[in-house]
């Protein structure tokens, strides 16, 4: 079968040729997307889950047609969801981060002809805006299509990862038909691995949100710049048979040639080699995504960081000198020197599976792209300029820690923006990827840990750190903390088990509601800001930077031991979720807690509608609130106030009255004021309205 293996040119071609090329573009990938789970013999098997550390399979087949839904409603592409149930089932918990909700129990899994329809309906809402949009060209960051293509190379990505899912599944799932192509060119023997000179150089990537060639990641723009020195590279990547040498020397069982946390990794699976590879009577074999083959030598060997790190141990050992994976700038000089970007290789589903290490030659080297995505040494990091999408916030910036290893160059399997060399990739270090490694003697230096607990990469963030976290000015109090403190009279009376802090931001209130409350569970759609809350609980401090004037920052440090708050972390969590579309298990608070949070919504009446049956009787519902109602937050049509109507004022405190005084006693309205730090010498000078609401018995 012939695919598109590259991504979409945003400069070349009029309007209707673009539109119709990336109509093309979505389905092939929508579709092969269906076709990967095509190969279950029987759609039940959709409800495994083939790694006790991801979603079962069924929510892989559903996320993908979310995530177009979701980001369509963000940017305002589209008014009303196409199914509110499946899209808040479906909507987040793909990388194991600590606000993932992985609780099977917390999950009513859908039929699955239910989400092929829901997916149909889904194609058809996707194909209609494609043709109907109005857009210019070049295509950038700001184009309303960005956010389609944002979708299809999503969904790209998750064809991968959902094609590694499907090949940790027990093989007696699928079906004895192969519907894709195979490289067969199994053998026994494997050539002898050897270090090549790599001339040394400069690298320079630089990618322009304004006028961009090739859709991008956030973390793939704006400008990076370092200078190489000459290094030699491993000839070939590291084959089945190379790595076998390591597996017969027992090295899964020397404990010295593994990281810390490549031990607690050992510890948790008891690996005694590669997972893909299977030993019956003294024999190897390889379970490839839907069949499994006699383990061929001469194929790449497939497996995580924690492996490829420990494997390099080895090989230093036997050379006598030190060899580790290479750099991310490393693979970019390596690229460059055999011009990898006009090279054929084993990429965009050219085979099912993996070729030979010898097979697609890059000058004096082979598989520089393709083939297997190739592990690095390097923790992803921001370029210089680093923004987020506001369609999609939390891509890279969660990543930014020591937990995510850079990976280079593409997989067999690979598609879209996977096959540029611009492409920024990071996964979980016990990920498996489809990705193996190549090897590299080096003087080169390399950062091998980022700072966990800096926030310097993005101001918007460092802004709201400030403003939740920071000082008083002007002799106005911290708003969060006031906030808390005005509302602590009103607590007395009622239960104090769990609350809910929705739109809880970077989580200052939370952690104050904590003092009062038994648990309490912060949720924002932001998993940039909830971020803050995580980290915050996990290290004695946080540093982030508070601009002065211009250029100009300072670093601004804080803890939850100087706040008086160390004892509240046990007692919170944070998850990631939508408050117009909340998952049905988040009920039962004594408190829901909405700072500032219901004029920043798409959808604030589906809001008010839902909500304040999640508050227990004689609970209380809390919204503050300025009333700052803007069409870049909130459609006009769906604004609770701050219009005419028939020529009478509507206001927002009266809707609200309309919408609860059925259900909720108005207990109190209580102005709190807040100011918000922009630089040293500007302020914004704000004040929210507090109703406090106690639910009524039934």
């Amino acid at each position: 079968m012939n695919f598109r293996a590259d991504t979409i040119n945003l400069q070349e071609g009029t309007i209707e040729e673009k539109r119709e090329e990336i109509k093309k573009y979505f389905l092939q990938t929508y579709e092969l997307d269906e076709k990967l789970f095509d190969l279950l013999k029987d759609k039940k098997s959709i409800y495994k889950q083939p790694n006790r550390l991801r979603h079962p399979l069924i929510f892989y087949y559903g996320h993908t047609a979310t995530f177009f839904v979701n980001k369509l409603m963000v940017s305002k592409l589209l008014s009303k969801r196409v199914n509110e149930n499946l899209e808040s089932v479906f909507a987040i918990g793909v990388d194991e981060m600590s606000w993932d909700d992985l609780n099977s129990s917390n999950y009513s899994w859908p039929e699955f002809d239910e989400v092929k329809k829901y997916r149909d309906e889904v194609k058809e809402v996707v194909l209609d805006i494609i043709d109907n949009l109005e857009f210019t060209l070049p295509i950038n960051w700001d184009s309303p299509m960005w956010v389609i293509l944002m979708g299809i190379e999503h969904e790209n990505i998750h064809i991968e990862t959902s094609s590694v899912l499907l090949r940790e599944l027990n093989i007696s799932h699928f079906i004895e038909e192969e519907p894709f192509s195979y490289c067969t060119k199994y053998s026994k023997q494997y050539p002898q691995n050897e270090l090549v000179d790599v001339k040394g150089g400069e690298v320079i990537l630089q990618k322009d949100r304004e006028n961009p060639i090739f859709y991008g990641w956030d973390n793939e723009f704006s400008y990076h710049k370092a200078t190489i020195k000459d290094f030699k590279a491993s000839k070939y990547l590291v084959s089945n048979g190379e790595f076998l040498e390591f597996v017969k020397d027992k090295g899964y069982s020397k404990l010295k040639y593994f990281s810390k946390d490549g031990l607690k990794w050992l510890d948790f699976t008891q690996a005694k080699m590669p997972t893909f590879w299977i030993k019956k009577d003294d024999e190897y074999y390889l379970r490839q995504i839907n069949n499994i083959v006699p383990l061929p030598l001469n194929y790449p060997v497939d497996i995580n960081v924690y492996e490829a790190e420990a494997f390099c141990k080895y090989k230093s050992e036997k050379l006598g000198y030190e060899v580790r994976l290479p750099t991310e700038d490393e693979y970019y000089r390596l690229y460059d020197y055999v011009d990898a970007e006009n090279t054929d290789a084993n990429i965009g589903f050219k085979y099912f599976n993996q070729t030979p290490v010898d097979t697609y030659k890059f000058g004096d080297f082979y598989d520089v792209k393709g083939n297997v995505w190739q592990w690095s040494i390097t923790p992803i990091y921001p370029f210089d300029d680093f923004k987020t999408h506001n369609a999609y916030d939390d891509f890279t910036t969660p990543t930014f820690d020591d937990r995510h290893a850079l990976m280079k160059g593409g997989s067999f399997i690979s598609l879209g923006n996977e096959t540029l060399k611009s492409a920024r990739y990071a996964f979980r270090k016990h990920f498996f990827q489809h990705a193996g490694f190549r090897y590299v003697k080096s003087d080169n230096e390399y950062r091998t840990k980022l700072n966990d607990n800096v926030y310097e990469t993005d101001e918007l963030i460092s802004q709201y750190c400030e403003f939740h976290y920071g000082e008083e000015f002007f002799n106005v109090e911290n708003f969060p903390k006031k906030s808390v403190e005005l509302l602590k009279p009103y607590l007395k009376d009622i239960n104090t088990n769990s609350a809910l802090d929705l739109g809880c931001s970077v989580g200052r209130s939370t952690f104050e509601l904590a003092k009062t409350f038994d648990k309490v569970l912060g949720i924002d759609f932001s998993a940039n800001f909830i971020n803050v809350g995580v980290k915050l609980k996990k290290y004695d401090n946080l540093t982030y930077k508070v601009r002065v004037e211009g250029e100009i920052f300072d670093d601004k440090k804080v803890s939850l031991d100087d706040l008086g708050l160390e004892d509240t972390k046990e007692k919170v969590e944070f998850m990631q979720g939508d408050a117009c579309n909340l998952k049905s298990l988040y009920n039962g608070y004594d408190l829901i807690f909405c700072s500032n949070l219901i004029d920043r919504l798409y959808y604030p009446q589906k809001f008010l509608d839902d909500i304040p049956n999640r508050v227990n009787n004689n609970g209380l519902f809390v919204i503050l609130s300025p009333y700052t109602w803007l069409e870049e937050y909130t459609p006009k049509s769906n604004w609770l106030g701050g219009y005419y109507k028939e020529n009478k004022e509507v206001k927002t405190i009266q809707t609200l009255k309309d919408n609860l005084e059925d259900r909720f006693e108005l207990v109190d309205l209580i102005d709190v004021l807040f100011v918000i730090k922009e630089t040293s010498r500007k302020f914004q000078h704000t004040v929210s309205q507090m109703s406090i609401w106690k639910k009524k018995e039934n």
